[in-house]
């Protein structure tokens, strides 16, 4: 298994883009905790701290897909690191301001949010121009979904460490200008300086005027869902059982069963159409989600539900990112892994909201019920459309190849890198 990592990461300009990528989005993965912890400090009331974190998810909801636009138009540099530099500015304002008045605090966390670089995007546009085969291309799609993983959850441990250490303006501060350099890192590389998008048809809708890609896009909707509601339900349970650290050990359980997933795709060849092998990973996530009803008692029982529940997480974002790449339309590669992000980032919020209720009125094993239902609705949206995602868009230039060429040929049409 360790072979083709290893053999991934010895590859020119690989290990710095995925490091740097990750440092470069350290902001946008503790924004939410850290500023929650701020506004508090600051007097600020759990409401408006809650809300001022989700302002800034739908400030980065609308920014992403639109500066992934303008990063397929007009280069990666050009705009990651300017977007990079305007967000952590805002964010540094709103140390300073606080949050009262409300209205000045509000105005930077859209600014910033609305400024968070599309990194993961540009990442997966990236990856064919360095990586020149399909096969180590799916396999870096694999580690990038595991990689997420591990910064999601040691990104608030940063945080915490930080404010422990110094404050929760400086927090702010430190994780913001480490996205800037890991935005700086990215930008320098020379396959980010050199891709250039394929030429794009002008369209207002961009990558959206692919059905495969709103069909992607329903289906990743419902799985945001499922994650959110198990990371509140998970809280919940915790209460129940009397030791919040419980939510803790369900949710890093979770990221565990995720990691090791990702790595056993990853280090897999895989043959056929990824359409349908995604449906069958989708099938089997939501498999997995089921059993996170039964809430038994024993923690420890519990804990191996949740890391049954991560197993099929990223070998699920993982496939979906080569099915994207496949269907978005000729220069939107970057825009429509930025519409990815958009989407499970609004389900996750959904997921967050739908189940608060759910649990009030009804209680902690329907709460996880949210999560199967997510994931059976998931399936059901691939199903329903398998016609749509089976009609891939042949680009310009590109030459059909059978599977088990594929995993040898030079992957087609997501970009060039300049000479």
């Amino acid at each position: 298994m360790a072979t083709g990592y290893i053999e991934l990461l010895r590859m020119p300009h690989a290990s710095r883009l995925i490091t740097a990528t990750l440092v470069g989005r350290l902001p946008y993965a503790t924004a939410p905790l850290a500023i929650v912890i701020f506004a508090r400090s600051e007097g600020a009331s759990y409401t408006l701290a809650g809300a001022l974190a989700a302002l800034y998810g739908l400030a980065t909801a609308v920014g992403q897909p639109w500066l992934g636009r303008l990063a397929d138009v007009h280069g990666q540099p050009r705009v990651m690191l300017p977007s990079a530099v305007v967000s952590a500015v805002a964010m540094i304002a709103l140390a300073a301001v606080a949050v009262d008045p409300v209205l000045p605090a509000a105005l930077a966390i859209v600014v910033a949010g609305v400024a968070t670089p599309p990194l993961e995007g540009g990442l997966r546009a990236l990856w064919p121009s360095v990586l020149k085969r399909q096969d180590r291309v799916h396999r870096a799609y694999a580690l990038d979904a595991v990689a997420q993983e591990v910064m999601f959850a040691v990104g608030p441990l940063v945080v915490m460490v930080l404010v422990a250490a110094w404050s929760p303006a400086g927090a702010l501060l430190v994780v913001n200008v480490l996205g800037v350099l890991g935005a700086l890192a990215v930008v320098t590389s020379v396959p980010s300086r050199d891709w250039r998008s394929e030429p794009r048809e002008a369209h207002w809708l961009g990558a959206l005027r692919s059905s495969g890609m709103l069909v992607l896009l329903g289906a990743f909707l419902f799985v945001g869902i499922s994650l959110g509601s198990i990371s509140v339900a998970a809280v919940a349970y915790a209460e129940n059982a009397g030791d919040e650290l419980i939510s803790t050990y369900l949710l890093s359980a979770l990221g565990a069963g995720a990691l090791v997933g990702g790595l056993w795709y990853g280090a897999r060849t895989w043959t056929g159409e990824p359409e349908r092998r995604l449906v069958v990973l989708v099938a089997a996530l939501a498999a997995g989600y089921l059993p996170l009803v039964l809430t038994p008692e024993s923690v420890l029982a519990m804990t191996l539900l949740a890391g049954a529940s991560g197993l099929f997480l990223a070998p699920v974002l993982a496939c979906a990112f080569v099915v994207i790449d496949r269907h978005a339309p000729t220069g939107t590669v970057t825009e429509a892994f930025s519409w990815l992000v958009t989407v499970f980032g609004v389900g996750v919020a959904g997921g967050t909201a739908v189940v608060g209720p759910i649990l009030e009125e009804v209680g902690v094993a329907a709460g996880f019920g949210v999560a199967g239902v997510g994931g059976i609705a998931a399936l059901l949206v691939l199903l329903s459309t398998r016609r749509v995602l089976a009609v891939r868009p042949v680009r310009a230039g590109e030459v059909t190849v059978s599977p088990a060429a594929a995993a040898v040929e030079p992957v087609p049409g997501s970009g060039t890198a300049g000479k």
